[in-house]
């Protein structure tokens, strides 16, 4: 029983995901940024009850990958191209997110050197990026949109190397960068509440590029 607890939470991670769509087509966006976040925790949880139960499986690898890809793929990329849809004619550029998405999953899947940080924007990340703007307290242009979606296509596949939330022991100087990460994030929630979502996964991409940066130097 306890070896399909993870292969069930990852399809209720797909099943939220379909959810989320439906909202942007019916424009409910905020609802839809909402699920996005449901998504992601399940995301969290159904890799975290696989890695505690000790029932890791190839299925489960590519049922994740497949769940990620509509929750975290295909749902922002719709997201944008709603927002682009009535005020540009390449309203259509914004399915290169879900294109990106799917290449950033697949290779995950098969890089060996993503475990302790990753390579590239994550995708629940680039999802929860895209789908706050619906916070930010003013429109956005065309060619911004665009830019965004641009933006967001490469860092999916750049090189550029993030943090990745996994801890091997909680002590304050081998989880420095983490723990100013988990801070700052909590801190901006807890002050600025919905008017910080836009800018959570910037600021996680900032500590992250200054912490390897500095790594880099010692």
């Amino acid at each position: 029983m306890r070896r399909h607890i993870p292969n069930f939470l990852t399809s209720l991670n797909l099943a939220i995901g379909c959810v989320g769509i439906y909202f942007i087509l019916t424009d409910q966006k905020v609802e839809a940024f909402y699920f996005v976040i449901i998504a992601g925790l399940l995301d969290f949880l159904d890799g975290f009850a696989a890695r505690l139960l000790k029932v890791q499986s190839e299925i489960g690898k590519q049922l994740d990958s497949l769940s990620d890809l509509v929750s975290f793929g295909l749902l922002p990329s719709f997201f944008m191209l709603q927002q682009l849809k009535g005020i540009s004619d390449y309203y259509w550029f914004a399915i290169v997110i879900a294109v990106f998405s799917a290449l950033r999953l697949a290779r995950f899947n098969v890089d060996e050197s993503q475990n302790d940080s990753f390579k590239g924007l994550p995708t629940p990340a680039n999802a929860i990026m895209l789908t706050s703007l619906i916070f930010l307290p003013y429109d956005l242009y065309e060619y911004t949109l665009i830019s965004i979606c641009a933006f967001s296509a490469l860092m999916l596949v750049s090189p550029v190397r993030l943090l990745a939330l996994k801890f091997k022991s909680f002590g304050w100087g081998a989880n420095q960068p983490r723990w100013i990460l988990i801070i700052g994030l909590l801190g901006m929630v807890v002050f600025l509440q919905e008017q910080a979502f836009p800018y959570l996964i910037p600021f996680y991409i900032t500590v992250s590029v200054i912490s390897f940066a500095i790594r880099k130097k010692e």
